[in-house]
């Protein structure tokens, strides 16, 4: 019933930005929280950032001061925005959303996932 459709992963230098996007279909009721996991190769799937609708966010202590996420919630979409990028950010980024549906359920949804390499 939910789909989590991510973009904007890519290839890029070491000290560069990339901005990773994400929204949600379906029959979405709300969305209280939406956040970014990443897993490296070879590494457990982590926390990356993490934003409820009300405005908390969360960071992995590894990424503060460099990553901002943020939320449109109008559209059921949530950003990343990755700035000063090193080779310990490689890997594949998840979205993932505690969704509550029009019928009454709720949704631990994640999406497909998309590469982010940063290379030295």
């Amino acid at each position: 019933q939910v789909q989590l459709v991510e973009s904007g992963g890519g290839l890029v230098q070491s000290g560069g930005s990339l901005r990773l996007s994400c929204a949600a279909s379906g029959s979405i009721s709300s969305i209280p929280r939406m956040a970014w996991y990443r897993q490296a190769p070879g590494k457990q799937r982590e926390l990356v950032a993490a934003k409820t609708s009300g405005g908390t966010t969360e960071y992995a202590d590894s990424v503060k001061g460099r990553f901002a996420i943020s939320r449109d919630n109008a559209k059921n979409t949530v950003y990343l925005q990755m700035n000063s990028l090193t080779p310990e950010d490689t890997g594949v980024y998840y979205c993932n959303a505690g969704v509550l549906v029009t019928s009454g359920g709720g949704y631990d949804s994640w999406g497909q996932g998309t590469q982010v390499t940063v290379s030295s």
